[in-house]
């Protein structure tokens, strides 16, 4: 056998295996379990989450001859042909790439023969929401056999935009969620998989690879071969994989929010001359920036900010500390600033500019000291007020 791509080398083969979805796994072994398949699912979420693979292991798991509480046994013909993408009942369509009437009609056509053995046919519908036809015949012809389905046919339909299928066919459906992965399970992952492969990988920079694949599984493991392929003896450094990226990590982060809060025009300026330099996006520089500000803001108003805020330990612990030392009031302004920023610079040719010249407004001294004696004459306003109350 050739060579095979990390994120199917480790793609999971049972519930067990499978990552970040456990609400879901409880659910179709529990269907599996107690015998109560429908003929029906929508599983949508955004990429690399695990909607194909659970397609895959449900399809394992109905059909399998020895199932072990909901979790297909991986050892029987029905296990193995579907692990090796050989059998004949389990059809999966990209609908991406086939999504005419006819390429919909054919497959509606071969829905009402009944598999060759085990009990169900399950169809694996890829994309879903990319089914066309002029007037939605392609989703009124699935329609039709959603609502009179052979009794032998299960349909699973995948997609990352479940706003683009018609409301008849969700209707039709039992649909899950698939939600983005945490940055400390993406991580254990790819310790594992370094550990399997001999890589000898640093801490840092597997944690940063998790959280740069934004809650994708298969993301993160293409990142971490990338990486190895172009690595020489196959280690891995935290700086490398910063400035292979090109992506602005936290302590970057960190350094731009303190230069600000103390209007340290320079130091922000050297900040993003040296994030351009490297490559960075500037758009998604300055988004970076607001989730670090959103995380400081939220870190002052409550004690669970990793209920909010996914990340490692070590950069919750490091944002809390920032944020008990810091003026909320001025992390509300930077937080309004940014946004603003945001919503403006996507389609601009001058993006350093723009961001320079907010760092100029930022970074004005009398900006501080304009607040602070409107906050002074607040304060003896309202002093005012209640003596007045008072008398």
């Amino acid at each position: 056998m050739g060579y095979i791509a990390f994120y199917r080398k480790f793609r999971p083969q049972i519930y067990d295996e499978a990552k970040g979805q456990d609400h879901i796994v409880k659910a179709l072994r529990n269907q599996v379990k107690h015998d109560v398949v429908s003929h029906a699912y929508l599983f949508h979420g955004t990429r690399g989450t695990g909607k194909t693979t659970m397609a895959r292991i449900f399809s394992k798991a109905i059909n399998c001859e020895n199932p072990v509480e909901g979790n297909p046994c991986g050892g029987c013909e029905f296990c193995r042909s579907i692990t090796d993408g050989s059998s004949a009942n389990v059809i999966e369509i990209d609908a991406a790439s086939n999504n005419k009437v006819s390429d919909i009609k054919r497959i509606l056509e071969d829905v009402s023969y009944p598999p060759i053995n085990g009990k169900w046919k399950i169809y694996i519908i890829d994309e879903v929401h990319s089914l066309k036809g002029q007037r939605g015949e392609a989703f009124d012809m699935l329609l039709k056999t959603l609502e009179e389905p052979p009794a032998h046919a299960v349909f699973i339909m995948a997609t990352t935009d479940p706003q683009k299928v018609p409301a008849t066919i969700l209707s039709r459906c039992q649909r899950y969620e698939f939600r983005r992965i945490s940055v400390d399970l993406i991580k254990m992952t790819l310790q594992s998989v370094a550990a399997s492969e001999g890589i000898d990988a640093e801490n840092r920079a597997l944690e940063y690879i998790a959280r740069v694949a934004d809650g994708s599984m298969r993301d993160a493991l293409s990142i971490l071969e990338h990486f190895v392929t172009i690595g020489e003896d196959r280690q891995l450094t935290y700086n490398f994989v910063v400035k292979a990226l090109a992506k602005s990590d936290m302590e970057k982060m960190h350094k731009l929010f303190q230069a600000l809060y103390h209007k340290d025009l320079r130091t922000s300026i050297l900040i993003l001359s040296e994030a351009n330099s490297n490559g960075i996006n500037l758009f998604e520089f300055v988004n970076d920036f607001v989730w670090f500000l959103r995380s400081i803001m939220i870190a002052q108003v409550t004690e669970n900010l990793e209920d909010f805020f996914d990340a490692p330990e070590e950069t919750i612990r490091s944002v809390k500390e920032l944020a008990k030392s810091v003026d909320q009031y001025t992390v509300d302004g930077l937080v309004r600033h940014f946004s603003d920023l945001s919503s403006n610079i996507a389609r601009s040719d001058q993006k350093r500019v723009m961001i320079e010249a907010l760092f100029v407004r930022i970074c004005r001294k009398d900006d501080r000291q304009s607040v602070e004696n409107r906050i002074r004459l607040l304060e003896e306003h309202e002093k005012d007020i209640r003596n007045q109350i008072s008398i």
